[in-house]
């Protein structure tokens, strides 16, 4: 029986993490271990966590930061494949059975991925879960590019594959699922699609991606960057991933908006130039009004409206 090994990085989590940890040990799939770090935690996470006493493997020590946990516990593991698991979401009981049942006789993937159910807290006592979309695609150079793969617990690794790409950038510390996707892209590595069975719980815009706006934006444009000049320079930019880069780029540049105009109109101009007569396919990121106002008139004639179109709503209280 394949073995699996369940990593939960821990640091403060202690209003979820008890969930976390029941989720992985409550898992329908035999052969799994549950390996936790807490990472220096100051609340009550790893007294939390050492409750569980024999059930989890618990290693404890000073902050290090999440990249360095999960190279941590990616050498503590046993396992041929990884679930990797943030201390305040939680695993469907079916989740790693289902992932790997979906694996053929054939199956060569490195990379399982599938779609992740999103719960987030609307206001106080409210929660709103909805299905996380991932688009239609399967070439992942396309599912990088336009941030189409699921959040870290939607997957599942095939632990030789991390190792084979060095695992976690411990220097990375925005965007970081999205730039090991990347490296095991570079490395050939094969990623196919399955089932759910993961929930992201979004509860604070105080975490590690949504405390920067402006650099998490400026990190996927550097990884988008670096993906084009290796499409380029391998001779694999297709017009289809031109077009995709094109659009993340001017998705990218829609929310720099808010932070730096320049940049934004620079983004712009370089989507221009890249792809010309470019129009972004309809979206809940560019609605028709929008892709028509940019047809003809460009990107700063779409801004402008659309900021007064959000003015308006704004104050007829719509919004």
């Amino acid at each position: 029986m394949t073995k699996v090994s369940i990593l939960i990085p821990c640091y403060n989590a202690q209003q979820w993490v008890a969930e976390a940890v029941e989720s992985a040990l409550n898992q329908t799939y035999d052969d799994c271990e549950v390996i936790c770090i807490d990472d220096g935690s100051t609340d009550r996470t790893l007294d939390i966590l050492m409750s569980f006493g024999s059930r989890i493997r618990l290693e404890t020590g000073p902050n290090r930061g999440g990249n360095v946990t999960r190279n941590r516990m990616l050498t503590l593991a046993d396992g041929e494949w990884i679930q990797y698991l943030d201390a305040d979401d939680y695993l469907e009981p079916d989740k790693v059975e289902q992932h790997l049942a979906t694996l053929g006789e054939q199956s060569t993937a490195d990379v399982l991925f599938g779609p992740t159910a999103i719960l987030e807290s609307v206001r106080e006592g409210e929660l709103r879960r909805f299905e996380e979309e991932i688009p239609p695609t399967n070439d992942p150079w396309e599912l990088l590019v336009s941030w189409g793969f699921p959040q870290t617990g939607g997957l599942l690794w095939k632990r030789d594959a991390l190792l084979d790409v060095g695992g976690w950038n411990e220097q990375q510390t925005v965007c970081q699922e999205n730039e090991l996707f990347m490296r095991l892209i570079m490395a050939g590595k094969t990623f196919e699609r399955s089932t759910g069975g993961a929930v992201y719980r979004i509860w604070s815009y105080n975490t590690v991606c949504r405390r920067d706006p402006l650099k998490t934006q400026r990190t996927r444009l550097e990884i988008t960057a670096t993906a084009r000049k290796w499409l380029e320079d391998h001779n694999e930019l297709t017009d289809s991933r031109a077009r995709t880069i094109a659009e993340a780029q001017l998705q990218c540049a829609r929310d720099i908006m808010n932070y730096d105009r320049d940049l934004a109109f620079q983004i712009a101009d370089e989507v221009r130039q890249s792809v010309p007569n470019f129009v972004p396919e309809p979206s809940l990121a560019f609605p028709n009004s929008y892709r028509l106002i940019y047809r003809y008139f460009g990107f700063g004639m779409s801004e402008n409206l659309a900021m007064f179109k959000r003015s308006v709503l704004n104050l007829i209280g719509m919004r």
